[in-house]
């Protein structure tokens, strides 16, 4: 079987699942267009993030509790493994997202206001650290 026949002809592949988005068919020219209006702009919320290490053994050779960190401007001051940790949760965040888990009854319970101060806690991954920062984000006005 060709691959324009498998892709328009047959009902499968791409063809089928373009059809089932309500797209056009790419092997008819385009024909089927749909006119769509992009979403109205939306204006991007802006954020503060600070990052505190809120808990660590006085012993780790890294960071100390209470240290902190203003994000992004001292990214290169965050060890490595706890900043990998660390990223996915910051760019959500800087977005406007809220993670919606509250740990309920733990030392380590959030606060979640979008229009306000959210937090947010991550653990290094390194065994060793017990180490556990706090990230805050404050909306801006």
């Amino acid at each position: 079987m060709k691959r324009r026949d498998f892709l328009g002809k047959s009902g499968c592949g791409m063809a089928a699942f373009l059809a089932a988005q309500g797209l056009p068919n790419p092997l008819e020219g385009g024909q089927q267009q749909q006119q769509q209006t992009p979403p109205p702009a939306q204006k991007r919320r802006k954020y503060k993030l600070e990052i505190e290490i809120y808990e660590a053994r006085p012993d780790t050779w890294c960071h100390k509790k209470g240290d902190k960190f203003a994000y992004p401007q001292d990214i290169g001051k965050i060890c490595p493994w706890l900043l990998s940790s660390l990223h996915d949760f910051l760019r959500l965040l800087e977005q406007g997202v809220a993670l919606p888990w509250k740990y309920e009854g733990t030392p380590y319970e959030k606060v979640i206001d979008p229009e306000g101060v959210t937090t947010e806690y991550v653990r290094c991954p390194d065994p060793t650290s017990n180490l556990v920062a706090k990230i805050t984000r404050t909306a801006m006005p």
